[in-house]
């Protein structure tokens, strides 16, 4: 894995962030790799076909786009305050796809992302963003589990 230069670190916010966090910031250190944090925001409603809707419904997802855009800054100063190269992207989209999108653009060596844990109803339902990319991904793909510390 000597190509590892980028390494593409999607992050929700949720609690295996964290973990997905030390495991980049480590394998960024020992690889001298550029980390490229990656938020992926649901899709405007008038984006998947649907009439854009209330100026309240608009304004409570304006605001929770401002509020991830600021948790992703955040993030990208304390990892770049440790000596790493970070670039933060905030985009919005379809998860699995935005994410192999970026693995390209980026030149990503390595994707680093978290699973949920959820069950197999869940995934059968609904899909799993690792999954998914394990599945497309043309590099390779470290998943930290829920609950796992590094």
């Amino acid at each position: 894995m000597n190509n590892v230069h980028t390494i593409l670190v999607p992050i929700d916010f949720s609690d295996v962030t964290p973990n997905v966090l030390d495991t980049a910031r480590t394998l960024a250190l020992a690889f001298k790799s550029r980390i490229v944090l990656l938020h992926i925001a649901e899709p405007e409603p008038d984006f998947v076909g649907f009439e854009p809707g209330p100026v309240s419904v608009r304004s409570s997802v304006a605001k929770e786009f401002h509020t991830q855009h600021k948790q992703l800054d955040e993030t990208k100063h304390a990892l770049a305050a440790a000596g790493l190269d970070v670039t933060a992207l905030h985009i919005q989209g379809a998860t699995v796809e935005k994410i192999l999108h970026e693995a390209t653009q980026q030149n990503a060596g390595m994707i680093v992302l978290g699973s949920h844990g959820h069950g197999a109803l869940y995934k059968l339902l609904t899909g799993s963003v690792a999954a998914g990319v394990l599945k497309s991904a043309k590099c390779p793909v470290l998943v930290v589990p829920s609950g796992a510390r590094t």
